[in-house]
């Protein structure tokens, strides 16, 4: 989006995220282990980019390194332009299980990371109620984990993630343990309200079709060593709703291109 909210000089958009030429490695056993191998790319102000690839080429070891969990063998990671070397405050991580404490109830799940910043009790319940109430989840707020739909759950650990105000989100796979019906439901939302917050985002899934309707652009990564081998540009995500994104007729064209990109590098 040229021009638009985040552009910089010239109307270029400002990078968030810079990967520049990241290797990393691990030990296993007696073995090294290369997870990446000169992995580069950017991920500019307001973008939502879907990395997808084969298991095991090291996306989630991608977010790792981008919220300061991790670090490269090699090469260089970026936010806002100064390398990462800690996590930062502007990185919010969102994950496959929701990890919601179950003896705290909802409204205490979601102070959390506030509590951690030593936000006075009062400021972080104003707002930990606010966000509940956005998300329509204002009736649960002293219901536990164990009363609530995984797609409440969900929303929970959204607004838990969202409340400490990160810039940038990383979202590993965060919708795949639910039933499909459920999944779209909350994927409208989830959409929706990214959007509403004008964040930044890297999704990482499995799912093409998931990936088809709510990016401005596709990354896909080869099989181990990964790489970005191809990148492709989304033309849903402004203006559509994820399900009206997958009843578009050019849909089938975008997933079938990812598709093609993936097959070589599956295995079953």
């Amino acid at each position: 989006m040229v021009g638009g909210p985040g552009a910089g000089a010239g109307g270029e958009r400002r990078p968030r995220v810079e990967f520049l030429d990241v290797t990393k490695q691990f030990r296993q056993g007696d073995q090294t282990v290369t997870a990446l191998q000169g992995m580069s790319f950017t991920l500019h102000d307001r973008e939502f980019i879907s990395l997808i690839g084969p298991s095991g080429c090291g996306k989630s070891t991608t977010l790792k390194l981008i919220s300061g969990l991790d670090f490269p063998a090699a090469g260089e990671i970026r936010v806002d332009g100064r390398t990462v070397t800690r996590p930062s405050p502007k990185v919010g991580f969102m994950l496959q299980k929701d990890l919601l404490l179950p003896w705290r109830t909802v409204i205490e799940n979601v102070t959390i990371g506030l509590e951690m910043r030593d936000v006075p009790k009062a400021e972080r319940i104003e707002k930990a109620r606010h966000l509940l109430y956005k998300y329509g989840l204002a009736n649960f707020e002293t219901a536990y984990p164990r009363h609530l739909s995984g797609g409440m759950r969900q929303r929970v650990a959204l607004a838990r993630t969202l409340a400490v105000d990160p810039d940038i989100l990383l979202l590993d796979e965060p919708l795949s343990a639910l039933d499909y019906q459920t999944k779209l439901k909350v994927e409208e939302e989830l959409v929706r309200i990214l959007q509403e917050e004008k964040k930044t985002v890297l999704l990482i899934t499995h799912d093409i079709a998931e990936a088809v309707s709510v990016s401005d652009r596709v990354l896909v990564c080869s099989s181990r060593p990964g790489r970005i081998k191809a990148e492709m540009a989304m033309p849903f995500s402004k203006g559509h709703t994820p399900a009206q994104a997958r009843n578009r007729p050019e849909f089938l064209d975008h997933f079938n291109a990812l598709w093609r990109e993936l097959e070589a590098d599956v295995r079953v």
